[in-house]
C-alpha cells in the first residue's frame, strides 16, 4: 500500500462520482457533453415537435367542435313529399303539392325509375356510387388536374352522395370551407344510410326548374308519364338538368335543354355506354318547351281519402285507374251532350269484395257551372222507381207471390193515395216479372202495402243503406216511387246485396282502410234476391243494347229532376244518377232515355265482357204460372182478403213468431209441428219459401226443419192470405 496521499478530486456539477483510471468522468447522466453534440439544437427540436402536436390537437379539435356543430342530418324534413294518391295497382291518381307549393313526390329507384336512365346517371354523375364512401379521391383529383391543366372547372368532383348533401343543406357560395362541409355530410350520410335510401333520396330531392324537385315530377310534368320507361332522348334529358335547372327548364328554356341532352349523350358515346347510332336519333327527338298539368283522376275520392288518412305520404285507393279513367271521360262526353247544366255521377263497384272500382263525382272537377267538386255520388236525392226490386224481393222473401203470379194493375186507391203509373195508362193483368221489369206504379205500391213500408225501410238500413224521410215523416208508401232520399253509393250497395244473393258488404275506397274481413249484412233470402236479379235481366234494354247482359233498374224522380240506372252482372254493379246539382227540374229527363245508355255503355267501357248471373240457389222455385201452387198463381190484395160470413183469418198458432226451439227437442227427429187455425182451405205449407205440400182439414202437420238457425214458416190458404213466422232451430 503505497504512503503517497490522495489528492481528492474537486466536485463538479453534472458528473457522476464514478471515474475512469486518468481520473475523467466516464459521461454526463444527461449526455449534453458528449462530444459532437449541440444541446441547443435538441432543445429547439424538442419545442418544434411539441408546437406541432399542440397545432395538430387543436386542429383536430377544432374540426371535431365544427363538426359537431353541423348538428344532426335534416333528414325529417327532407323525406316530406307530396301527398299522393294511388289507385289498387299503385298507379298515381293525383298529387297534392307541398305546403310552399313544391312538386315532390317519394320514389323507390328499384320500382319507380327506368333502370336506363339510373344507368346514365351514374356513368355521368358519380362512376363508382357503389364504391367510395361518400367522398370519391379519383373524382376530385381528377377535377383538381382538369382546373390546373386546362384553367377552368371541368368537373366538380362531387358524388351523389355529395350532392344530396348539397340538396339537403343548400348554400350559394361555392368556397373551399362549403365543399368540405358538402364532404362531411356526405361520410354521415353513408354512415347512416344505405346505397339504395341515398339514391332515393337524391332522386326525390333534384331540382329540375321551378317548383319540379325529383324525377317523378319532372317526367310526368315534361312528358306526361312516370318515369319507368324512358326513351334515351328523355333519360339524357333528365340526366343533364339538375346542373343547371333554371337555365334549362324546358318550358322557358326548351334550346338549352337540348343542348345539355346532347352532351350527356356525347359522353356515353365517348364512355361507350351508347352507341353512335342510338345516339344521333335520340339527339332527332324533339324538346317541347311546355309543362303538362298533374294527372288528376278521381278527384272526389282523392279528396275524400286525405281527409280521412292523416300523415301519410301515399294513399292506395281501391280504384282501378283504367276504369275511372274510361268512366270520366264517358261522364264527361254525355254530360256536354244533355247541356251545360246537366251532371252526370258514376260508380262501379266489385260484388265480390265492395271495393269501388271507379267514382265519377261529376263530369269536370272544375266546371263551376255543374258544380263540379260536389260529389253527386253523395248527393242525398229522390231515387224514382230504383227502389222497387227491394219490395218484389220481399214479396218473393214473405211467400205470397212468384215472378210468375198474376197481379193487376188497375186503379186503386189507398185512403186519399191513388198512384198512377208513369205513362198514365193501365196495362191490366201481368204477371210480376212483367210488373218490375216496365216499372208499373200500382202493382209495386200494392206489394208494399203487404209487406210493409217500415219493414222496407228497416232492411235497406240493415243492408247499410241510410234512407233519409222528411223531418218528423215515419215510412209510407210513397217510399216505392221514391217519397224518401238516398245516396248513389247507397243505392249500389244494396244492388251489389242483390248481386251477392241477398248480403250486402260496405263499399270501400280507401284500401288502408280496413284490410280486414267485413261482416256481411242481410238484405234479403237467396232465393228471392236471385228470383229479382231473374227477372231484371230480362228487362229491355235501351235501344241498340243486347239484351239479357245486365239485371238493370230505372228510375226517375218527381217533377223530373233525377234520373237514375242502377244494373249489375256476375261481376260488378254500377249504378249512374243524371241531373242538375241544384235540384232544378230538367223536362224530358227520363231514366231508361238519360241514365240507361250511360249504365250500358259504362259496362262496356271496363273492357270486360258483363259475367253471368250466379246460378239458382237451392230451393228456387222455377215454374209457369199453371204448375205454381194455387195460392201463388194470383196475387190478391190485403183488401180482397177481408173475410165474409164470420171466417177466422189465417194464423200460425203454432210455433209462435220468435220462438226457439230446442233441437233435442221435436226438431231432432225430423218433425217441427206446425198448427193453424183459419184459412181457406186448401193450405199451401211453405219452409223458407219453398212449397213442401199441403195441411189438412185438421190444419196441422208435421214439417222436416232444414238445419240449425231461423227458419221462415208460411202457410197460404185459397185466396192468397198468408202468415208467416220465424223460428230458430238451436
Amino acid at each position: 500500500m503505497s504512503d503517497k496521499p490522495i489528492t481528492p478530486v474537486p466536485s463538479c456539477p453534472g458528473l457522476s462520482r464514478a471515474s475512469t483510471a486518468d481520473g475523467l468522468p466516464d459521461k454526463a447522466v444527461d449526455g449534453r457533453d458528449k462530444p459532437g453534440h449541440d444541446p441547443r439544437g435538441r432543445r429547439w427540436w424538442t419545442i418544434a415537435a411539441l408546437s406541432v402536436a399542440v397545432l395538430v390537437v387543436a386542429l383536430i379539435g377544432g374540426f371535431a367542435a365544427w363538426v359537431a356543430s353541423l348538428g344532426p342530418l335534416p333528414l325529417a324534413e327532407a323525406r316530406q313529399v307530396s301527398t299522393t294518391v294511388v289507385d289498387r295497382n299503385g298507379k298515381l291518381l293525383r298529387a297534392y303539392a307541398m305546403t310552399d307549393g313544391r312538386w315532390r313526390l317519394p320514389v323507390d329507384s328499384k320500382t319507380d325509375v327506368d333502370p336506363g336512365y339510373l344507368k346514365l346517371l351514374l356513368v355521368y354523375e358519380d362512376k363508382r356510387f357503389r364504391a367510395h364512401h361518400g367522398v370519391d379521391p379519383l373524382a376530385i383529383g381528377r377535377a383538381a388536374l382538369q382546373l390546373v391543366t386546362q384553367g377552368h372547372i371541368v368537373s366538380g368532383g362531387s358524388t351523389i352522395t355529395m350532392q344530396l348533401a348539397r340538396l339537403l343543406e343548400p348554400r350559394r357560395e361555392r368556397s373551399v370551407a362549403a365543399k368540405l362541409r358538402q364532404m362531411v355530410r356526405a361520410i354521415e350520410l353513408e354512415r347512416q344510410l344505405s346505397k339504395d335510401e341515398i339514391l332515393d333520396l337524391y332522386l326525390a330531392l333534384a331540382p329540375f326548374g321551378g317548383n319540379l324537385e325529383g324525377v317523378r315530377a319532372a317526367s310526368i310534368a315534361y312528358f306526361g308519364k312516370e318515369p319507368k320507361r324512358l326513351s334515351l332522348a328523355e333519360a339524357a334529358l333528365l340526366v343533364a338538368l339538375p346542373q343547371s335547372p333554371e337555365t334549362r327548364r324546358l318550358d322557358r328554356h326548351p334550346e338549352a335543354a337540348a343542348a345539355a341532352r346532347d352532351r350527356v349523350l356525347d359522353r356515353m358515346v365517348q364512355d361507350g355506354q351508347v352507341s353512335a347510332e342510338d345516339a344521333t336519333q335520340a339527339r332527332a327527338a324533339p324538346v317541347v318547351g311546355q309543362r303538362k298539368p298533374m294527372p288528376i283522376l278521381a278527384p272526389h275520392s282523392s279528396d275524400q281519402a286525405i281527409a280521412t288518412v292523416k300523415d301519410s305520404a301515399v294513399i292506395r285507393l281501391t280504384l282501378d285507374a283504367g276504369i275511372q279513367r274510361a268512366l270520366e271521360a264517358l261522364a264527361r262526353d254525355r254530360a256536354a251532350a244533355l247541356g251545360p247544366d246537366i251532371s252526370v255521377a258514376v260508380i262501379a263497384v266489385d260484388n265480390a269484395s265492395g271495393e269501388v272500382l271507379a267514382h265519377v263525382g261529376s263530369p269536370n272537377y272544375f266546371d263551376d257551372r255543374r258544380a263540379g267538386q260536389v260529389d253527386m255520388t253523395r248527393a242525398i236525392r229522390s231515387p224514382g222507381s230504383t227502389l222497387k226490386p227491394f219490395i218484389y224481393g220481399l214479396a218473393f222473401e214473405d211467400g205470397f207471390v212468384h215472378p210468375e203470379s198474376l197481379i193487376e194493375d188497375r186503379p186503386i186507391r189507398f185512403g186519399t193515395y191513388a198512384p198512377e203509373n208513369f205513362d198514365m195508362t193501365f196495362q191490366g193483368t201481368v204477371s210480376i216479372r212483367r210488373a218490375l221489369q216496365l216499372s208499373l206504379n200500382v202493382p209495386a205500391i200494392e206489394l208494399l202495402d203487404r209487406v210493409g213500408a217500415s219493414r222496407l225501410a228497416s232492411r235497406l238500413k240493415q243492408a247499410g243503406a241510410d234512407p233519409v224521410l222528411p223531418k218528423q215523416e215515419a215510412p209510407g208508401l210513397a217510399m216505392g216511387l221514391g217519397g224518401v232520399g238516398i245516396r248513389l253509393t247507397d243505392l249500389v250497395q244494396l244492388y251489389t246485396a242483390m248481386a251477392r244473393l241477398g248480403t250486402a258488404v260496405p263499399i270501400r275506397e280507401i284500401a288502408s282502410e280496413n284490410n280486414a274481413k267485413r261482416e256481411s249484412l242481410r238484405l234479403m233470402d237467396q232465393v228471392a234476391a236471385w228470383q229479382v236479379g231473374n227477372v231484371l235481366i230480362g228487362t229491355p234494354p235501351p235501344e241498340n243494347a243486347a239484351h239479357n247482359r245486365i239485371a238493370f233498374k230505372t228510375g226517375t224522380s218527381y217533377g223530373y229532376r233525377d234520373a237514375w240506372s242502377v244494373g249489375f252482372d256476375g261481376r260488378m254493379t254500377i249504378g249512374v244518377w243524371v241531373g242538375r246539382p241544384d235540384g232544378a227540374p230538367v223536362p224530358g229527363l227520363v231514366g231508361r232515355t238519360a241514365a240507361a245508355p250511360i249504365l250500358f255503355d259504362a259496362f262496356a267501357r271496363t273492357g270486360k265482357l258483363p259475367t253471368a248471373l250466379p246460378r239458382a240457389p237451392r230451393g228456387a222455385l222455377i215454374a209457369s204460372n199453371a204448375k205454381l201452387p194455387l195460392p201463388l198463381r194470383r196475387f190478391r190484395s190485403a183488401g180482397e182478403l177481408v173475410r165474409s160470413g164470420g171466417e177466422q183469418a189465417l194464423h200460425i198458432q203454432f210455433p209462435p213468431n220468435g220462438a226457439r226451439i230446442d233441437a233435442t227437442g221435436p226438431a231432432a227427429a225430423g218433425a217441427l209441428p206446425v198448427k193453424v187455425a183459419g184459412g181457406v182451405l186448401p193450405l199451401t205449407m211453405l219452409v223458407n219459401g219453398v212449397s213442401v205440400g199441403e195441411i189438412g182439414s185438421r190444419r196441422q202437420r208435421l214439417v222436416e226443419p232444414p238445419g240449425l238457425g231461423f227458419v221462415r214458416l208460411t202457410v197460404m190458404d185459397a185466396s192468397g192470405a198468408a202468415d208467416t213466422v220465424v223460428v230458430r232451430i238451436q
